[in-house]
């Protein structure tokens, strides 16, 4: 794995983990909801389910996370791997997104950019 890969991969990782805050912590807060474009009752109707979708993108941040640190200490298939499945979830939970709401073309490209950049990189570092 690449230091380029590498690189995108923390920073998914990173969005993903500030993603988590906001859905599972700070989903009701006014700022939060323009993120996401929900309204107050809206926001206290979901809580609940965005406090479970915050974990999923926390978990797929972790996944990453570990392949970045098994880069230099374990084994590289099993590093790259992690890196393929968390990244490539990452990226395909964006197109879903959009798939399922065109108006929410921003926030995928949001989310899906460095996990598909890092998923380039990983492809291209052999």
């Amino acid at each position: 794995m690449s230091i380029v890969a590498s690189v995108l991969l923390v920073l998914a990782a990173l969005l993903h983990v500030y993603i988590f805050w906001l859905e599972s912590f700070a989903w009701t807060a006014p700022r939060t909801r323009a993120t996401f474009g929900v309204s107050a009752e809206q926001a206290e109707q979901t809580k609940p389910l965005a406090f479970n979708q915050g974990f999923y993108n926390l978990f797929l941040a972790i996944v990453v996370l570990v392949a970045v640190v098994l880069r230099g200490t374990g084994p590289h298939s099993a590093s790259v791997a992690l890196a393929v499945a968390g990244a490539g979830s990452m990226a395909a939970a964006s197109l879903v997104l959009v798939a399922s709401d065109m108006s929410k073309a921003r926030a995928a490209a949001t989310q899906g950019t460095l996990p598909v950049l890092a998923l380039i990189a990983l492809a291209f570092a052999g």
